[in-house]
């Protein structure tokens, strides 16, 4: 415990590393860290447990900008302490009754936010936004062609599921291992915003059906995880509805955005989803990992996966069967994750996870105003983003005076990963940074931790000049 509350305290402190960066072979080499046959003494268990932490990222620290996960909620910290301790597994009431009926009221009033009515309808939290996505399409398949669970897919037409090309990578895995196939998920041509172009599914979807192929899912993004663009969830739902095909928004990212007054008009068209991700661990900060797929039709869930395991699930029952959610599941043994996410809830309130989620995109846009106009600094897209990733590239002197073309395109994409390899050696801060389409690398910043201030964003910024001036 000492060792634990030591770590946490440093984390918040900003006069600590964010990460005190080795190399990969130099750990190895620095410690023992192979298993042995005979036990060590408790002095040995907690000085390992030390060095763990040492070399551990500070996801919780302030600075800390580099994935779209952060901070660290005590809520949170405590509530995952408790799963820990009670150490039970989630798919039968009969060994988890609380962590059970929690999920139920959590799930239902997620559906609520979402706008099904009455929050009505099916979810289940699952290890990621990834097996969220995946249990998508599962169970829009199962819906369309309810032979293929137990004929596979020999027994059906080729489908077709459609994402935009800004989509998380997810998608193309989940029809991999789905047995669809990565050629089978078709990605829709986005504007220069990121977002899907309606007219483009359409026509692919056509395209499609001329081929004889059976379009089953349009998968949209609300927040994706570079720029942080909102599908035109209404648009794609009138397609959607024309063509008789499953609506999946990908909310992983964006779904927090439900709890804002100010900002939940971006996932506008949610309501008319069949099925949705939504992750707490990113945007509310929930500790991970925290995902939720919610479905808009009962029972659909339970149909597709249910194997009637005699020896977990018996009929007979001193109970409300309906209770035992593991049947519905993928997974036999699956982790209490809810509890986090709605102990957090009990003490923030909505209003509070509202407050956290106003203020870290008010930080995007702070950055975003103040880099905007500002020497050395160009953005990736025109205007105010609409999530808090903020995309830019750092531009040094030396390359300022360089007209724009494919020499000055070639030095400036190796900008980033050199400001990004000084700042994990100096241990001040992280921000992660990606190419994307014809755009050579860029900076990604994210905000999602609410103990970052307007002085961390100012940090940021000089630190990036500071380690960038010389290149």
């Amino acid at each position: 415990m000492d060792i634990l509350l030591q770590y946490v305290v440093k984390s918040f402190d900003r006069s600590t590393k964010v990460i005190d960066f080795h190399y990969p072979n130099e750990l190895l080499q620095e410690y023992n860290w192979e298993l042995a046959d005979q036990p060590q003494n408790l002095e040995e268990i907690l000085m390992h447990c030390q060095t763990t932490l040492k070399y551990a990222i500070k996801t919780g620290h302030p600075r800390y900008f580099n994935q779209l996960s952060t901070g660290l909620d005590m809520v949170g910290l405590a509530a995952d302490w408790l799963t820990s301790t009670a150490n039970t597994n989630m798919f039968t009431y009969e060994i988890a009754p609380v962590f059970v009926l929690l999920e139920y009221v959590t799930l239902k009033k997620m559906r609520e936010i979402i706008g099904w009515p009455g929050g009505s309808g099916d979810g289940i939290f699952s290890p990621g936004g990834a097996i969220s996505n995946m249990y998508a399409m599962l169970i829009a398949r199962f819906k369309m062609f309810p032979e293929v669970k137990e004929k596979g897919m020999a027994a059906v037409p080729r489908l077709i599921a459609f994402t935009s090309e800004h989509s998380h990578f997810s998608l193309k895995k989940g029809a991999a291992a789905l047995g669809i196939g990565t050629d089978s998920v078709i990605l829709i041509k986005c504007d220069e915003r990121g977002k899907m172009i309606p007219s483009d599914l359409e026509r692919r979807i056509l395209e499609a059906k001329q081929k004889g192929f059976v379009p089953f899912l349009v998968s949209a993004t609300a927040g994706t995880t570079v720029y942080g663009a909102f599908d035109p969830l209404l648009a794609v739902a009138d397609i959607c509805k024309k063509y008789k095909i499953w609506m999946h928004v990908d909310a992983a990212w964006g779904g927090g955005l439900l709890m804002s007054r100010k900002h939940k008009w971006k996932l506008s068209g949610v309501e008319r989803a069949n099925s949705v991700t939504w992750n707490p661990h990113k945007m509310m900060g929930v500790p991970l990992q925290c995902s939720a797929l919610l479905v808009r039709e009962e029972g659909l869930m339970q149909s597709c996966n249910q194997m009637h395991a005699s020896y977990l699930f018996q009929q007979d029952k001193h109970y409300d069967l309906s209770y035992d959610t593991g049947d519905k599941a993928l997974q036999c043994g699956r982790h209490v994750d809810v509890f986090k996410l709605w102990l957090m809830w009990r003490a923030k309130g909505t209003t509070g996870f509202e407050a956290h989620i106003d203020k870290c995109l008010e930080l995007a846009e702070y950055l975003y105003n103040i880099i905007k106009n500002r020497e050395g600094y160009e953005m990736v897209f025109d205007g105010k983003p609409q999530h808090t990733n903020v995309c830019f590239w750092y531009v040094p002197p030396s390359l300022r005076v360089l007209d724009n073309n494919e020499e000055r395109m070639s030095r400036l994409s190796k900008v980033a990963p050199v400001i990004k390899a000084r700042m994990m050696e100096s241990g001040t801060t992280m921000v992660s940074y990606q190419p994307l389409g014809d755009k050579v690398n860029f900076f990604r910043m994210v905000i999602s931790n609410p103990a970052a201030t307007h002085q961390d964003i100012d940090f940021l910024i000089e630190e990036i000049e500071r380690l960038g001036q010389d290149l």
